[in-house]
């Protein structure tokens, strides 16, 4: 009888050992893209014919040639141009402008703002942006977006999130045009007033969970008041928030627009510029003391500059009269910004324009004159420096999560290129392919 229980358990630890080898190999999923021509790091020389071994999501070598290993995918991507997953470091995903939008936010729940999010995450995806940022939304749906989607259970870029944005009451961000009973049932849970106050705001957001805060340190175009767009937080306000967060560590951005807030926030200790519009020379020099990045968002100034001389239904007069003098001015603040030394990361404010055109911005860099290596640089190397991620996305490199996206014509010698991306890879899986 020992001799029979002997031999049972021996023939278990066996299964046990086969079962585990099997799980093993059925975890290692090995696929293999052949590049033709590789801009593993932008700013870096272009590797042509060369192989990228991925293993498990991740970056595991770069070979050079056309190489193979048993049981793993090939892609052929032999004709195409190769380069990082794109990083967007302005989004919001659970919306998008348009007729409805001042009726939305007493329309829809938090439920229906996660899968409205669903929709535009997988376009913003598709365009070849594996990682967003999203400053600014329901602070419920966002983190359910940005959950489902780190958990598998929703397709879209990897987000980092900052929810509600802290404002001043009544300033860009908070509820504005609307009778005092709507206001005061609908105030944003980011407004805030005084240092305490506003020191309050900011750990709350971060007991939610949000990965990074978002200030409106101006007024804005798209908020319904005529409260201008210079700054609307007062000095000691500014400290209290960037303190507050760095000491629970989060950075902090903010949305600027008029030169005033621009100064204020960096001299606050601000961690990066949102638009930026009335920059000036001294904004510059506090941009380079600091180290400070500007995400310029040309296109959402063309966009609202475009609506309003199409005088757009969906914008009340107040939007209309800021945009106006507002949008014309950023291809030329970034043009100065860049011309200054000021870090640039890519942004775009898409859901302020179209989910999925984000590579229009690409263009306006461009246009502003950047060369289109150092528009791909904000938007990969400066946007994971950005979002403080620096070793884990940006590049093509082994130990970096698999996020690779390919054109088939060169981005280097032309930058709309990028507005048709043909294969998409996030985190090792490929979700578009030519």
């Amino acid at each position: 009888m020992t001799r029979i229980f002997t031999a049972l358990l021996a023939g278990i630890a066996l299964a046990g050992t086969a079962l585990a080898l099997d799980s093993a190999d059925s975890e290692t999923s090995v696929t293999i893209i052949h590049a033709g021509h590789l801009i593993a790091v932008p700013g870096e020389r272009v590797r042509n014919g060369a192989s990228i071994i991925v293993r498990d999501g991740r970056i595991d070598s770069i070979e050079d040639g056309y190489v193979a290993r048993d049981g793993a995918e090939i892609v052929d991507l032999t004709s195409h141009w190769v380069l990082p997953g794109l990083i967007d470091a302005h989004v919001h995903l659970l919306s998008e402008r348009g007729p409805d939008s001042r009726i939305q936010p007493f329309t829809l729940s938090s439920a229906d703002r996660a899968f409205i999010g669903t929709r535009h995450a997988r376009r913003t995806l598709e365009a070849g942006f594996t990682t967003v940022q999203d400053v600014g939304g329901d602070l419920e749906a966002i983190l359910a977006l940005r959950n489902a989607i780190r958990n598998g259970d929703a397709v879209g870029p990897r987000m980092r999130v900052a929810g509600p944005s802290i404002t001043p009451t009544g300033g860009h961000g908070d509820i504005n045009g609307f009778n005092q009973r709507v206001i005061e049932n609908f105030s944003s849970p980011g407004a805030c007033n005084g240092p305490s106050d506003c020191a309050r705001a900011v750990r709350s957001l971060i007991q939610a969970g949000v990965d990074t805060i978002k200030i409106t340190a101006t007024g804005g175009v798209l908020s319904n008041t005529a409260a201008g767009i210079e700054v609307q937080f007062m000095d000691d306000e500014l400290r209290a928030i960037v303190q507050a967060a760095e000491m629970m560590g989060r950075r902090v951005t903010a949305h600027a627009h008029g030169v005033t807030g621009v100064n204020a926030f960096l001299a606050a200790g601000g961690h990066s510029i949102e638009h930026g519009t009335f920059l000036d020379n001294e904004s510059i020099r506090l941009f380079r003391s600091s180290g400070a990045f500007l995400v310029p968002t040309v296109m959402a100034g063309e966009f609202v500059t475009l609506e309003a001389e199409a005088d757009a239904p969906w914008m009340t007069p107040f939007q209309r009269a800021k945009a106006l003098q507002v949008g014309p001015q950023m291809v030329d603040m970034l043009r100065r910004a860049h011309r200054g030394g000021v870090q640039i990361a890519f942004g775009t404010d898409s859901g302020v324009s179209r989910h999925g055109d984000n590579a229009r911005e690409f263009e306006l860099m461009v246009e502003a004159g950047m060369t289109p290596e150092q528009a791909i640089i904000a938007a990969t190397i400066n946007g994971a420096r950005h979002l403080q991620m620096e070793g884990e996305i940006g590049r093509i490199a082994p130990g970096f999560h698999a996020d690779i996206i390919a054109v088939d014509g060169n981005p280097l010698e032309n930058i709309s290129q990028l507005r048709d991306v043909d294969f998409v890879m996030a985190a090792g899986v490929i979700h578009k392919a030519p």
